[in-house]
């Protein structure tokens, strides 16, 4: 089992970077595929990122590619997402996850954070 915890989020303007952090409890982590996804009210989860577990390999969506990076530190139990040239349209609650395998949909992911909140102001 793994217990996730995000941090990280803000407000800041467009243009702006930030970086999201997921602070990982359990055996499973370094074990585990970790994903970003984000949700604005009214609508689904939306994939951002995913790694697997060794870090070797990462997938993107294609809204954020070129401005994200998704990366991890498995001594540090740590995911991490660096968001950069942030856009009004990356407003969003961001959650990490933890699943078996490097996908893109939420349902192959069994463990959740309880999120946290990124504004961009234009």
């Amino acid at each position: 089992q793994v217990q996730l915890v995000e941090s990280g989020g803000g407000l800041v303007q467009a243009g702006d970077s930030l970086r999201l952090s997921c602070a990982a409890s359990g055996r499973s982590f370094s074990s585990s595929a970790m994903g970003w996804f984000r949700q604005t009210p009214g609508k689904e989860r939306e994939f951002v990122a995913a790694i697997d577990w060794s870090g070797g390999s990462s997938v993107y969506a294609d809204s954020v590619k070129g401005r994200f990076t998704i990366s991890r530190d498995n001594a540090k139990n740590t995911v991490y997402l660096q968001m950069n040239s942030l856009k009004p349209e990356d407003t969003a609650v961001y959650s990490c996850a933890a699943g078996g395998a490097l996908r893109t949909v939420v349902r192959a992911y069994a463990y959740w954070g309880q999120g946290t909140q990124v504004t961009v102001s234009s």
